[in-house]
């Protein structure tokens, strides 16, 4: 991404990186495929062997400067216009029928994460700023969110930067480890992808949670998310309201009052992806494009997923503090478990 949040262009500079990603993306699926003519299916999807394989070589290797465009070009960019593809294989049908419940839901689940993150946060000694970062980015959106609420709170950037390594690391183990509870809840597609909906740091980590569960996980999933995620708007706009005396706080203001721009509440590959699904829903879209572009967004997404793991360096969680490792976590655990709550209490079959 750009500093001021518009897409990261694609240039030449990008070309290593990228090419390392697609390498590690083919070697996974070919990883894949072995497991099939070996056992007959694949316990773990290409999309999960990608993050794995990136995260090993990671571990071993620090990439330097000349592959860092194109790993960021390929985590961030890729995934988005995936997202953006998938809205072809959504109808309208397909949102109307998560109900009014739901929807609420949705609300109550995000205002309540947020509440418990943060006296979590706040019980485990963390400063105010870096509580709300937490608290917003587990409950809403990850990064996205991080990003859009530092410069209305005033945060400074080691509180940003914390935040965000910690979204990155546990967004790739709540990708790995949510699949695994379809077997230990019994939980239909639908459920799943509300749950995934519901739990998942940013909308392109959904795909990877959802599309080896099945195509309506990853649909569910996907509108339950872009729902969360437009609570970013109000949640911004509140605490804006209370911008004055939340920079005063944990010391001197760091930064005058910005005014967000729109690509930074509703950023663009929602918009692509609300698009392509209306004109999916109107029959712009031929049913017989359907696979073929879905497939295209799964090739990408396996790229991306590649590219998500070769930024991952797990060691930040060491550097970070016992007590924010233990906040993060305990909040994510608490959020999964508020959302399975409304899957039970609205009835989701």
């Amino acid at each position: 991404m750009t500093a001021d949040g518009a897409p990261t262009p694609f240039r030449l500079a990008s070309l290593p990186g990228l090419a390392l990603c697609v390498a590690v993306a083919l070697l996974a699926m070919l990883l894949e495929k072995i497991e099939v003519a070996l056992v007959g299916e694949p316990y773990l999807e290409a999309l999960v062997l990608a993050i794995l394989i990136g995260v090993i070589i990671r571990t071993l290797w620090s990439p330097g400067s000349r592959w860092l465009p194109g790993i960021d070009f390929s985590a961030k960019i890729l995934l988005e216009i995936a997202v953006v593809l998938l809205g072809a294989a959504l109808s309208a049908g397909t949102v109307l029928a998560l109900g009014p419940l739901l929807l609420v839901g949705i609300v109550v689940v995000v205002i309540f994460a947020i509440a418990s993150s943060y006296a979590i946060c706040r019980a485990l000694g963390l400063r105010q700023k870096m509580a709300i970062l937490i608290a917003c980015g587990n409950s809403i959106c990850g990064n996205s969110a991080i990003a859009a609420v530092a410069p209305v709170i005033g945060a400074d950037s080691d509180d940003v930067a914390s935040s965000i390594a910690f979204t990155a690391v546990l967004g790739v183990v709540v990708v790995l480890l949510l699949p695994l509870l379809v077997p230990l809840l019994q939980l239909s597609l639908t459920q799943y992808g509300v749950l995934a909906g519901l739990t998942v740091y940013a909308v392109p980590q959904v795909l990877a949670a959802t599309l080896p569960i099945g195509a309506l996980s990853n649909q569910v999933g996907t509108v339950v998310k872009l729902v969360r995620v437009l609570m970013l708007g109000p949640v911004v706009f509140g605490l804006s309201l209370a911008a004055g005396r939340l920079r005063g706080s944990d010391g001197p203001r760091t930064a005058p009052h910005e005014k967000l721009a729109l690509h930074q509440l509703l950023p663009w590959f929602i918009v692509g992806f609300l698009l392509v699904a209306a004109a999916r829903s109107l029959g712009l879209i031929p049913m017989t494009w359907v696979k073929p572009v879905a497939g295209i967004a799964s090739i990408l997404t396996t790229i991306s997923m590649a590219g998500l793991g070769l930024g991952v360096d797990v060691r930040v969680v060491a550097k970070a503090g016992l007590a924010v490792t233990i906040a993060v976590t305990l909040s994510l655990i608490v959020l999964a478990v508020i959302s399975y709550g409304v899957i039970l209490a609205a009835g989701v079959a």
